[in-house]
């Protein structure tokens, strides 16, 4: 792996990572945020924004864009708190820790270990929360990557079976609020959830699901991204049980994972896994066939 210090669409200060084959962008002023993960040279699979500086307002909360780490469930005013100050980076050689500054509000200090496969298109990922506060703190993990317009988001369900061999129920589906399957965006197969991202929509949509399986895919411009995380049966997971959401509105679509939900004591920490897969298509994914093809033999 290569590290290397760069300008990244206006940014001064920004780390490029690369093997060769794929290269990842993190910014150094703000953050944590990976803001690009590509092909070398080639289009960014993140959204970012444009033009992508640091907040000029340093008090309030900015998304950026690309991949971050957040904590769940979402509290407005605990999950959402400012980071647009400079992150730490280390180069520990094979991989990159990414530390992002305590914060004073919830006394977690946020970081992430960054291996890339040799000649491979293949990122893992290790995200981090250590607990610098006084108390025991009860959270799960959640990363979330920002996808750039124009793409289709896919889940996996569980196996499928037959009635009246199968009787018990084999995942669950979480809904919000704001919520509305009738939306065009939603389609569903019977082996596959695929959540549209659509530049013309009016209103933003979000679906969660338990997903077994430990993977959900995002493909766009002929692309696929691949994110795989772990899966722990039989354990509790935040907002009523999602190891894995979507958010999406008319510019950007989020691909977020989860982990179980931790407590997590003053000065210990938990870590998420989650490894990212890059790779091209050589056809359409529509159906749930398409995906057995073309995707599944990527995991």
């Amino acid at each position: 792996m290569k590290i290397e210090t760069t300008r990244y669409q206006g940014l001064e200060r920004c780390y490029r990572l690369t093997n060769g084959v794929i290269e990842l962008v993190i910014a150094a002023d703000f953050g944590m945020r990976v803001v690009h993960c590509g092909f070398v040279g080639e289009q960014n699979v993140f959204y970012v924004n444009d033009p992508l500086q640091v907040s000029p307002d340093r008090s309030k909360w900015d998304i950026y864009g690309g991949h971050r780490l957040w904590h769940a469930p979402e509290v407005d005013g605990r999950t959402n708190l400012p980071d647009n100050d400079p992150i730490q980076i280390e180069d520990h050689g094979d991989f990159v820790r990414v530390i992002q500054p305590i914060e004073a509000q919830t006394g977690m200090v946020k970081e992430m270990d960054i291996f890339l496969r040799p000649d491979a298109p293949s990122v893992e990922i290790v995200h981090r929360l250590r607990n610098q506060g006084m108390w025991d703190v009860s959270m799960a993990l959640w990363a979330l990557s920002v996808m750039r317009t124009g793409g289709m988001a896919i889940i996996p369900l569980p196996a499928r079976g037959t009635h009246p061999e199968d009787l018990l129920p084999a995942s669950t589906l979480i809904l919000w609020k704001y919520t509305d399957l009738s939306d065009s965006r939603f389609r569903f197969g019977k082996r596959h959830i695929f959540i549209h991202q659509d530049r013309t929509a009016t209103t933003p949509q979000k679906i969660g699901a338990s997903v077994p399986n430990g993977w959900a895919a995002y493909v766009n411009d002929q692309q696929v991204f691949i994110k795989q995380f772990a899966f722990t049966e039989n354990v509790p997971y935040a907002d009523m049980g999602s190891s894995l959401e979507i958010f999406t509105n008319w510019w950007m679509l989020e691909l977020e994972t989860l982990s179980p939900l931790v407590t997590i004591q003053p000065g210990k920490h938990a870590e998420h896994r989650e490894r990212w897969t890059l790779a091209r298509l050589d056809s359409p994914v529509v159906t749930d066939d398409d995906v057995d093809r073309l995707i599944k033999p990527l995991l």
